[in-house]
């Protein structure tokens, strides 16, 4: 087995029935490129036939030859949409037909670029007059000035020529990223025995090899072996036609318009909005049929403004902004091409919301501009689903954890959170500060973990709460503090009894306050001392001998029982001391 395919490109065929592709492929690759007997007797490509070949440089091209019959129109748009570069063929005895310029008007919708005008037949009918006008034509369109060349597939003449013409086209293709997701629309699914489930496609982007693991629909389908241009391959990467053989997969369970997806890399959606490629000339009908990759969707059309329009799939898929998708009106014949705009659009309730969104729509740029934008209305949003609806992280956006907020966001609502907090103290003096939840609310944030990147200082995070460092307490309160510490200044283990802190006015909201703030320890309910008073405590158990018991440790702080047995349990609990299986303790 070969380790990885080399690179190869895949050129699409266009073009009238009867002017002589498939013939003209079969001269250029030597192979058939109908599937079926029945095809060829008929002399019809009715489904998508394949071939390839080398060119004399020794770059490979895999040929899609796509049916020209008007009834397989969906199969065309199948064969030429995954495919960056397409071969028009026009019989010189012929000259543009009808069934031409819906497979021009296809190719122009779907806004290839890169194309080769082959006028056939050139043995029986001069070709210049034929090569002038569909060039003319053609010239309008996206491809704009189409190089030609004249050929007979019957004679052979040209076919060199034709040769040296497709190696300047391919060469002058965009290169494909072999490391982006992979999204392979299925175009044709069939059994082997021995080997089971078999499907092919275009790879566009990406690369698949075998072991690998991807999502059908909603479940994920490991592939067992690939093959590329007939033969097995460790890897292939994009461009590249590939044949998959997929683990446990029954064929029943496949249909063209599929599509094998890289895991967590696309969003499956029902509604898009989308800028058509051109002003629409007539009224856009209600529902048209949606072609992208291999598949075909029906879909309700909801025009916004100019040349936005919202499209509610009747069934999802895997989509990303900067798709190119094709409208087809089955009633008027009409094919209109469109670029996704967004996946996850906004609902649209209010009285002029929908031409506010064409507005924004017509108004925002492409690529990492875009994304600007596309961020700055969405203002936070989960970096996963931002990459997987097809944009780049612009560089100013602020990165927390999972999240991506816009650029200066953060500081924005920064600045909002000093008055929460003041608020929530002024209704509740004795708590140092509001719960995370409490700001995550106030600030409309999707989660509360993006409460620490709007804190700054003096406020911090402190328990679960949004604190000043530098507030303190209630004046009253904090002068009955002051009165409680000095005396436990003078005596460290004397922690004042019930009715003295009633009397100081210190109740249970006011003491947790003052052991909130740092003030006090709450060693148990009731009893309270001083900052350092673990630190005390060990100095003076280090005097006596180990292990004590309590009693002995209660004369070593000099304190009654009421505040001994707490302590040594407290002490016990901060790891100071160690309680022994006789109920003797010792320090740790």
């Amino acid at each position: 087995m070969s380790s990885d395919v080399d690179h190869m490109d895949v050129i699409a065929t266009a073009g009238h029935v009867d002017h002589g592709k498939s013939a003209l492929v079969r001269a250029l690759t030597g192979m058939e490129p109908d599937r079926w007997a029945e095809e060829r007797r008929r002399g019809l490509t009715i489904d998508l036939g394949f071939a390839w070949t080398t060119l004399r440089s020794g770059r490979r091209v895999a040929v899609v030859d796509v049916p020209g019959h008007e009834r397989f129109v969906g199969n065309m748009l199948a064969g030429v949409g995954p495919v960056p570069a397409a071969l028009l063929v026009v019989a010189a005895d012929d000259g543009w037909s009808a069934q031409t310029a819906e497979h021009v008007a296809v190719l122009d919708a779907l806004g290839v670029r890169h194309a080769l005008l082959a006028v056939t037949k050139c043995d029986l009918a001069d070709p210049r007059p034929v090569m002038a006008d569909v060039r003319e034509r053609l010239a309008a369109t996206s491809m704009g000035e189409v190089p030609a060349v004249a050929v007979s597939a019957l004679t052979g003449a040209g076919v060199p020529g034709l040769d040296a013409a497709l190696e300047t086209l391919l060469a002058a293709l965009p290169p494909a990223d072999p490391a982006a997701p992979v999204r392979l629309w299925i175009d044709r699914a069939f059994t082997i025995r021995g080997a089971g489930t078999v499907v092919t496609g275009t790879l566009a982007a990406g690369s698949v090899a075998g072991g690998d693991r991807l999502l059908l629909g909603d479940r994920e389908v490991v592939v067992r072996r690939v093959q590329s241009l007939g033969a097995p391959v460790e890897r292939a990467s994009a461009t590249a036609r590939v044949a998959l053989n997929l683990r446990d997969v029954a064929v029943e369970e496949l249909a063209r318009g599929d599509a094998l997806l890289t895991p967590g890399a696309f969003r499956r959606t029902e509604v898009v909005d989308v800028t058509l490629t051109a002003e629409p000339e007539e009224r856009l009908p209600a529902q048209a049929m949606v072609h992208v990759g291999s598949a075909t969707v029906g879909a309700r059309l909801r025009p916004l403004d100019g040349a936005v329009v919202r499209l509610r799939l009747l069934s999802p898929l895997p989509l990303r902004v900067g798709d190119r998708l094709l409208l087809r009106d089955p009633g008027a014949r009409r094919v209109l091409g469109a670029d996704v705009r967004d996946v996850d659009p906004p609902e649209l309730r209010r009285r002029g919301a929908a031409r506010q969104r064409a507005a924004e729509l017509a108004a925002q740029p492409e690529g990492v501009a875009g994304a600007a934008a596309d961020l700055a209305r969405r203002r936070i949003v989960r970096a996963d689903d931002f990459a997987v609806m097809g944009w780049p992280v612009p560089s100013d956006a602020t990165l927390h954890g999972p999240w991506l907020m816009t650029a200066g966001l953060a500081d924005e609502l920064a600045a909002r959170v000093p008055d929460v907090v003041t608020r929530y103290r002024r209704l509740r003096p004795l708590e140092p500060g509001p719960p995370v939840e409490v700001v995550r609310r106030a600030l409309e944030l999707p989660d509360v973990e993006l409460v620490s990147a709007v804190v700054r200082p003096p406020l911090v995070l402190r328990e679960g709460r949004v604190v000043d460092g530098t507030a303190g307490l209630p004046a009253e309160v904090q002068r009955a503090v002051d009165g409680i510490r000095a005396r436990l200044a003078e005596d460290p283990f004397a922690a004042p009894e019930a009715p003295e802190l009633v009397a100081a006015g210190l109740g249970v909201r006011e003491l947790a306050a003052a052991a909130r703030s740092g003030q006090l320890v709450r060693i148990a309910d009731g009893v309270y001392l001083a900052p350092g008073i673990a630190e005390e405590a060990r100095r003076r158990l280090a005097t006596i001998a180990q292990p004590f018991t309590l009693s002995q440790a209660r004369q070593a702080w000099g304190t009654s029982r009421r505040v001994a047995v707490p302590l040594a349990e407290w002490l016990d609990a901060q790891g100071v001391t160690v309680r022994l299986p006789d109920n003797t303790r010792r320090l740790r």
